[in-house]
């Protein structure tokens, strides 16, 4: 099976204590979001977990303990974006997360990190030029240490309009010119431009539509065929496998101002309060009336030699 640490929170950024706990107790307490008295646990055991799902703006918090992840399938997804801290108040120096991402695809390999250039937005200071510019530089800084760049265009659910509420849509214009040059700039220099639900509008450029983190992504990361037993997409128009997330929203610190996890400032500072780094819960711990299911976890691994008669 496939565990996913990074569409509610930072794991690596803010919590690699914490997860570092929570591999050497081999287990992990995730509330539901919307039940909290549900609670589903796993086991965090490389012996059902194939891959583990990383999606962060800064991995060096948890460059330490790579020993105890050494056992697992991996697969980093890093948030590059040139925007400064009027957007990404305490994202650091990009720089430094540009140096981390190439030392972090040293250690688990070029197929098994990949690089987010999102979400893409236009203001007076973030022009089209400008971000044509940045994402040549960072491509460039970038070859050889991986083979994907995923980009996606600023979506204004509530919270965001509540929170950033400056932000506009992409125009359509803006959207294809981008994604155009984009691919270009990418297969330049050794990358895969990937469009993240954003519908086909790009491939007729180049780019690959059909998912930023497929089961085939996986597979590819860890170098084995996997048997999925179930998908679930995070939008309707999200192709990717995205359940078994062990996180928790209004917890992320970098306080961008387009994120989608968070409902606001203060909210995330009393969540992070509740955080205590031996807990099995990221935020709190057992409480009253708590309902636990154990979830049933095999590996999905298949055998090479069974290939030929199993429908993947």
């Amino acid at each position: 099976m496939i565990i996913n640490t990074g569409q509610r929170t930072d794991i690596p950024a803010f919590y690699s204590d914490w997860f570092a706990n929570r591999l050497k107790e081999g287990f992990v307490c995730v509330r539901n979001p919307y039940f909290r008295s549900q609670v589903s646990r796993y086991r965090l055991d490389p012996g059902v977990v194939d891959c583990i799902g990383f999606c962060t703006k800064n991995p060096a918090p948890m460059l330490r303990y790579m020993d105890l992840l050494k056992d697992y399938g991996q697969y980093w997804f890093v948030t590059i974006t040139p925007y400064g801290r009027d957007i990404e108040p305490n994202v650091p120096d990009k720089n430094r997360v540009l140096d981390c991402f190439k030392k972090l695809s040293d250690t688990v390999g070029v197929n098994s990190v990949g690089w987010r250039y999102d979400p893409i937005l236009i203001t007076d200071k973030y022009t089209v030029d400008y971000h044509l510019g940045s994402f040549e530089r960072m491509a460039s800084l970038l070859e050889g240490y991986t083979e994907t760049a995923v980009i996606s265009f600023i979506d204004l659910y509530p919270k965001v309009r509540r929170n950033f509420p400056e932000a506009v849509e992409v125009t359509p214009g803006d959207r294809l010119l981008l994604g155009k040059e984009m691919v270009r700039i990418a297969s330049s220099h050794g990358m895969t431009l990937k469009p993240c639900a954003e519908g086909d509008d790009l491939a007729v450029f180049g780019a690959d539509c059909g998912g930023c983190m497929r089961i085939s992504d996986y597979e590819k990361a860890i170098g084995k065929h996997l048997k999925a037993y179930k998908k679930k997409g995070a939008r309707e128009a999200c192709a990717c496998y995205l359940s078994c997330d062990i996180g928790a929203y209004n917890t992320c610190l970098h306080f961008c101002k387009y994120c989608y996890a968070n409902a606001d400032r203060e909210l995330v500072l009393a969540s992070s309060r509740m955080h205590d780094p031996k807990s099995p819960f990221l935020t709190g711990n057992y409480e009253d009336g708590d309902i636990i299911n154990d979830v049933d976890q095999k590996s999905w691994a298949l055998d090479d030699n069974l290939l030929n008669f199993i429908d993947i």
